[in-house]
């Protein structure tokens, strides 16, 4: 192995700048190839670079090549595969896993150890040995070192490493030196053993003269000596001086630092002054209210509008004190505590005089309305008055009041409202609570008297509309409920049980007169003409209009006046969850005096909107039970108009209270269309036909068409048109076969004629109304016309020439049976005699006498509203010719040659079928 490694020392590495530290005989694991060298080297040249070399011989002759060689810097695990037992095997983790098998455990354990140690001197990086004996890693085990030649083992051992540091390369000049000694001695080349020697001796030489020269200079040593002794004294005197100037410093510094701290207290104070005064003046600015404020808020007139500005500014001022952001230590100085008391005492003091005198406001305002109403009640109930007249004039404004100036009057108070809600919720809520209950008293009173008027122009009756005319009130009356009013403005929890007195009084007698209305029996469709059903639609669409615009006037106040942001809610609240809220809930939330849960502000809008109108939704519903209950067709009218009103509430606010409503009472509109669609199918299934009398066009064939032509001039251009068109689906294939249905218990009329006629009327009705979605049935309705109409004509046409007929269906029998047509003459019942004599029992005076039967006939079975008696007149001429032209081809075809004719011509049937119809 020394051999080896001395060879590949000199014949690779030399050549290459590099040292042979460690080697290894391995082959790879479970191939049988030739063995190979794995060499640990370092290159001479700093900085070193340690490198795993894989040597191979060469196949060609006994010399080695460098075949692969790896950076130890690359190197990530050393796998010794066992650290107990004796294992030849062992694992390098390079860029990819190579297994070895070492000649001997010995090679493979001073290679792994030489690889740590190379490691550890140069590269200091965590190579991870695994399945390594901790042993190894200190040193070589003494087996490696008896085993190995001594030569070797300096060089691979752990002495390998210190002679590469102990090593160093001799410089230009040494070696200029040594080249100039050995050429000045001719056997230091030839004789190396004397040129030491020789260099030896003269060595010894210049260490004695050394030693002479040092003893020759023991005298300047003394003098050196002594010299340094009197510089030791001079140095003794100048540290005296320097003490004595360091106490003189130190009492300098004592007197500097008592001036220094002097000058910090003095600092000190001024800097505390200076963040005194302006603490001082951080209060004073912001916690001192002018008193022309504090005055304001005390004896401000809350009436003038330049008294209310004056007390919203107040206001606003006194709101920035309150929440002015105090520094820390504020709030324990006893000036700051009576300071946030004094204002604390007047934003009560002013929150209880606002929402007082906000409290009268609603009183004054809601009284005077309700004044207005009852003295106008009164006028409509003064004896002797035409009840008549007063309903007529009454009557003629369907409008509802106009609360602009009430709304203008409190918006304000909008900025004061603002600034109560953000100091005292409590107040902010009761306000809102009383609002709530005057206006919804108020409301109700005027849209209940809205609807009754809106019912009387419906119904257009007096003897209904005197049941109008409310009750008169006493004045001792009403004022007892004003005062009650006025006397409980101040209390803002209190009781409002004068005002539902007030409201139950009030709108007694319009219980009564609603549901008198809607007592109404059902009036036939038939008698209501076209003006009615345009005046019941110009009434209903002025309801909607007048309710609308009154809605979102008030719901346009609550958000200002109240200050509640019409924003995007982020969670819904359903109707019923508003209703309720509106009774237990909400009320439980104005007694708590905390702010209420609710998903935002815009619920709260709601809320408030459902309570103060909570009348409109059982009003809407009542009126359209009255147009139901006037007439059926009158849900066309108002599912239009409602579908209309719906989509442009939702296009503006989907949330909002309007469109919900508006939404619930669409819900009962398109019910009673639903119903009204049924009961007409319904009256289709149970109608019933006179045994005595002809058919003509069915009852409700007719009120198809009508209803088709009404709902096409209401429906046009209406959102709802998907409803319509299920709704004619639904009818027409119901009228379908009820035709059929009573075309079959016919006994008066044939049932060709009763489904010619009324599908005739379909048809007509649906090509001139042109509605898209019933094109299939319009093609199904003439497929059955034209079918039943041929099969009318057929029926009743016959066989005119009845012996001529059975005649020729025997001659055709025997040609059917294989008898040439030119010889059918010869057969003894079919011969010309036969022929001639049949043929004279039909001459042309009985031929038009047996048309003339036939037209009395069929005038007698059509209807004359359907006008089809010329068109099945001509329909049965061309039958009748069809027949004719038929019985002669087979006598041109059987008897050719005869002579033999008709004692009729087609001409002649052409004059006979004019005359008749003439005639008629």
């Amino acid at each position: 192995m020394t051999a080896i490694k001395h060879a590949l020392q000199r014949d690779i590495f030399t050549p290459n700048d590099e040292r042979l530290l460690s080697i290894v005989n391995v082959c790879k694991a479970g191939k049988k190839k030739r063995n190979c060298f794995l060499c640990a080297t370092v290159t001479t040249e700093r900085p070193v670079q340690v490198n795993v070399v894989k040597v191979k011989k060469s196949d060609k002759g006994d010399f080695y090549k460098r075949q692969t060689a790896w950076a130890l810097r690359d190197l990530a695990v050393v796998d010794a595969k066992d650290a107990v037992k004796e294992n030849p095997e062992f694992d390098l983790h390079f860029d990819k896993v190579y297994k070895w098998v070492a000649s001997s455990t010995v090679e493979k354990n001073t290679f792994i150890s030489c690889i740590w140690k190379l490691n550890q001197r140069y590269l200091r990086k965590k190579i991870d040995f695994i399945n390594v004996s901790s042993q190894l890693l200190e040193e070589l085990p003494k087996v490696a070192e008896e085993s190995v030649p001594s030569g070797e083992n300096q060089s691979v051992a752990g002495g390998d490493e210190e002679a590469v540091d102990e090593y160093q390369e001799l410089n230009a000049r040494e070696e200029q030196d040594i080249e100039i000694m050995m050429e000045g001695c001719e056997y230091a080349i030839s004789n190396a053993e004397a040129f030491a020697e020789k260099l030896s001796r003269e060595l010894q030489v210049l260490d004695g003269a050394n030693i002479q020269s040092i003893m020759a200079s023991e005298k300047q040593v003394n003098i050196l000596m002594k010299l340094l002794d009197e510089a030791l004294k001079e140095v003794d005197q100048i540290e005296l001086k320097l003490s004595s100037y360091e106490e003189m410093l130190q009492s300098v510094k004592d007197q500097m630092d008592q001036i220094s701290e002097s000058n910090h207290l003095i600092h000190l104070s001024n800097t505390n002054n200076v963040k005194l005064l302006s603490e001082i003046e951080f209060l004073v600015n912001h916690m001192d209210l002018a008193k022309g404020h504090i005055k304001a808020l005390q004896e401000g007139d809350l009436t003038s509008s330049r008294g209310i500005e004056a007390c919203t500014n107040a206001a606003d001022a006194l709101l920035q004190c309150m929440n002015v952001a105090l520094r820390p230590g504020h709030d324990m100085l006893h000036a700051v505590k009576q300071q946030q008391q004094r204002f604390s005492d007047l934003r009560e003091q002013f929150a209880r005089r606002l929402a007082s005198h906000l409290n009268s406001v609603f009183v004054q305002q809601f009284t005077q309305t309700l004044l207005q109403l009852y003295n106008r009640s009164s006028y409509h109930s003064v004896p002797g008055h035409d009840q008549s007249s007063t309903l007529a004039q009454h009557s003629a404004e369907l409008t509802l009041p106009n609360h602009h100036p009430f709304h203008r009057d409190l918006l304000r108070y909008a900025k004061l409202m603002e600034w109560l809600k953000n100091t005292d919720y409590g107040k902010y809520e009761g306000l809102t609570k009383n609002y709530m209950d005057y206006l919804s008293r108020l409301y109700e009173r005027e849209i209940k008297d809205f609807f009754e008027v809106a019912k009387i122009k419906m119904t257009g009756t007096t003897r209904e509309g005197k049941k109008f005319a409310t009750l008169p009130r006493k004045e001792s009356a009403v004022k007892q409920e004003t005062e009650s009013l006025h006397g409980s403005s101040g209390k803002l929890t209190g009781s409002t049980s004068s005002l539902n007195k007030l409201s139950v009084q009030s709108s007694g007698n319009r219980r009564s007169q609603s549901s008198s209305l809607l007592d109404m029996g059902n009036m036939s469709a038939s008698d209501l003409d076209v003006a009615d059903r345009t005046k019941f639609d110009k009434i209903f669409e002025q309801v909607l209009s007048e309710l609308e615009p009154l809605c979102l006037a008030e719901q346009d106040f609550i958000s200002k006046f109240f200050k509640l942001q019409q924003h995007q809610s982020t969670s819904g609240t359903t109707t019923n969850e508003v209703e309720e809220m509106d009774g237990v809930a909400l009320s439980r939330s104005y007694t708590s005096g905390v702010p209420q849960t609710i998903s935002s502000e815009k619920d709260m809008i709601r809320q408030m909107m459902t309570k103060i109108f909570r009348c409109i939704e059982p009003e809407l519903n009542n009126l359209i039970a009255l147009g139901d209950k006037i007439d059926s067709f009158n849900s066309l009218y108002m599912l239009v108009k409602m579908s209309h009103h719906v989509w442009t509430a939702q296009n503006v606010d989907p949330a909002s209270f309007l469109s919900t409503t508006l939404g619930n009472v669409l819900v009962t509109v398109k019910r009673n269309f639903d119903k009204c669609i049924s009961n007409q199918m319904k009256q289709m299934d149970e109608v019933k036909i006179s045994k005595k009398s002809k058919v003509g066009i069915l009852p409700f064939v007719a009120e198809f068409e009508e209803f088709a032509a009404l709902a096409e001039s209401i429906f046009k251009n209406a959102e709802r048109r998907g409803d319509l068109d299920k709704a004619y689906t639904k009818l027409i294939r119901a009228v379908f076969v009820s035709v059929e249905k009573v075309a079959n218990e016919s006994q008066k009329t044939p049932r060709d004629v009763v489904m010619m006629e009324n599908f005739h009327h379909i048809f007509a009705t649906l090509s001139r109304l042109k509605i898209s979605c019933l094109e299939a049935e319009k093609k199904e309705a003439k497929q059955k016309y034209t079918d039943h109409l041929q099969s009318y004509v057929i029926y009743s046409l016959g066989q005119p020439l009845e012996k001529l007929n059975h005649f020729f269906e025997g001659v055709e029998a025997r040609v059917a049976q294989g008898i040439r047509e030119e010889e059918v003459s010869y057969q003894l019942a079919f011969n010309k005699q036969e022929l001639r004599k049949v043929i004279k029992e039909y001459p042309g005076k009985e031929v038009k006498k047996g048309l003339d039967n036939l037209y009395k006939k069929v005038d007698k079975h059509l209807c004359e509203e359907e006008n089809l008696l010329q068109v099945v007149w001509h329909s049965m001429q061309d039958e009748f010719i069809r027949q004719y032209k038929h019985f002669e081809g087979l006598i041109a075809r059987c008897y050719p040659g005869s002579g033999i004719t008709m004692e009729f011509t087609i001409q002649d049937i052409l004059d006979y079928c004019s005359s008749i119809a003439q005639s008629h």
